[in-house]
Protein backbone atom coordinates (compact mmCIF):
# COMPACT_ATOMS: atom_id res chain seq x y z
CA UNK A 1 0.00 0.00 0.00
CA UNK A 2 1.07 3.55 -0.56
CA UNK A 3 2.84 5.14 2.37
CA UNK A 4 3.31 1.87 4.25
CA UNK A 5 6.67 0.20 4.63
CA UNK A 6 9.78 0.47 6.70
CA UNK A 7 10.35 3.82 8.37
CA UNK A 8 13.04 5.89 6.68
CA UNK A 9 15.63 7.59 8.86
CA UNK A 10 16.22 10.80 6.90
CA UNK A 11 18.80 12.05 9.41
CA UNK A 12 20.85 8.91 8.83
CA UNK A 13 20.57 9.36 5.07
CA UNK A 14 21.90 12.90 5.43
CA UNK A 15 24.76 11.57 7.53
CA UNK A 16 25.54 9.28 4.57
CA UNK A 17 25.74 12.34 2.30
CA UNK A 18 22.20 12.30 0.90
CA UNK A 19 21.24 15.00 -1.55
CA UNK A 20 17.86 16.68 -1.07
CA UNK A 21 16.25 17.61 -4.37
CA UNK A 22 13.26 19.95 -4.23
CA UNK A 23 11.33 19.56 -7.48
CA UNK A 24 8.95 22.49 -6.99
CA UNK A 25 9.03 25.55 -9.23
CA UNK A 26 11.63 28.24 -8.61
CA UNK A 27 8.93 30.51 -7.18
CA UNK A 28 7.74 27.86 -4.75
CA UNK A 29 11.30 27.15 -3.70
CA UNK A 30 12.03 30.86 -3.18
CA UNK A 31 9.08 31.11 -0.79
CA UNK A 32 10.66 28.53 1.53
CA UNK A 33 12.81 25.42 1.36
CA UNK A 34 15.07 23.05 3.29
CA UNK A 35 18.50 24.51 3.94
CA UNK A 36 21.07 22.76 1.78
CA UNK A 37 18.53 21.41 -0.72
CA UNK A 38 18.96 21.89 -4.44
CA UNK A 39 16.06 23.16 -6.53
CA UNK A 40 15.55 21.31 -9.80
CA UNK A 41 11.97 21.78 -11.01
CA UNK A 42 10.42 18.46 -12.03
CA UNK A 43 10.10 19.47 -15.68
CA UNK A 44 13.87 20.24 -15.76
CA UNK A 45 15.07 17.16 -13.87
CA UNK A 46 16.43 15.19 -16.82
CA UNK A 47 18.14 18.30 -18.22
CA UNK A 48 19.96 18.93 -14.93
CA UNK A 49 20.67 15.35 -13.93
CA UNK A 50 24.43 15.93 -13.82
CA UNK A 51 23.93 18.09 -10.72
CA UNK A 52 23.21 14.89 -8.77
CA UNK A 53 25.72 12.24 -7.76
CA UNK A 54 24.72 8.64 -8.45
CA UNK A 55 26.85 7.30 -5.60
CA UNK A 56 24.98 9.23 -2.89
CA UNK A 57 21.39 8.77 -1.65
CA UNK A 58 18.84 11.16 -3.12
CA UNK A 59 15.79 12.43 -1.22
CA UNK A 60 13.14 14.09 -3.36
CA UNK A 61 10.58 16.57 -2.02
CA UNK A 62 7.96 18.99 -3.28
CA UNK A 63 4.82 20.58 -1.83
CA UNK A 64 2.72 17.48 -1.14
CA UNK A 65 4.65 14.43 -2.32
CA UNK A 66 3.12 13.92 -5.75
CA UNK A 67 5.85 15.54 -7.86
CA UNK A 68 8.56 14.07 -5.64
CA UNK A 69 7.13 10.59 -6.29
CA UNK A 70 7.39 11.25 -10.03
CA UNK A 71 10.95 12.55 -9.54
CA UNK A 72 11.87 9.38 -7.64
CA UNK A 73 10.59 7.20 -10.49
CA UNK A 74 12.46 9.33 -13.03
CA UNK A 75 15.73 9.09 -11.10
CA UNK A 76 15.40 5.33 -10.74
CA UNK A 77 14.80 5.03 -14.48
CA UNK A 78 18.02 7.03 -15.01
CA UNK A 79 20.07 4.59 -12.96
CA UNK A 80 19.97 6.10 -9.48
CA UNK A 81 19.71 3.22 -7.03
CA UNK A 82 19.13 4.85 -3.65
CA UNK A 83 16.23 7.29 -4.05
CA UNK A 84 13.66 8.20 -1.39
CA UNK A 85 10.46 10.20 -1.70
CA UNK A 86 10.59 12.62 1.22
CA UNK A 87 7.11 13.96 0.41
CA UNK A 88 6.23 17.54 1.24
CA UNK A 89 9.21 19.71 2.06
CA UNK A 90 7.77 21.09 5.29
CA UNK A 91 7.05 17.60 6.60
CA UNK A 92 10.50 16.39 5.54
CA UNK A 93 12.12 19.41 7.20
CA UNK A 94 10.57 18.30 10.49
CA UNK A 95 12.12 14.84 10.11
CA UNK A 96 15.69 16.00 9.60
Amino acid sequence: MLGFGPAIDYKELLNKGAQIVDVRTRGEYASGHIKGSVNIPLNELTLNIKKLKKDKPVITCCASGMRSATAKSTLISLGYTEVYNGGGWMSLNGKI
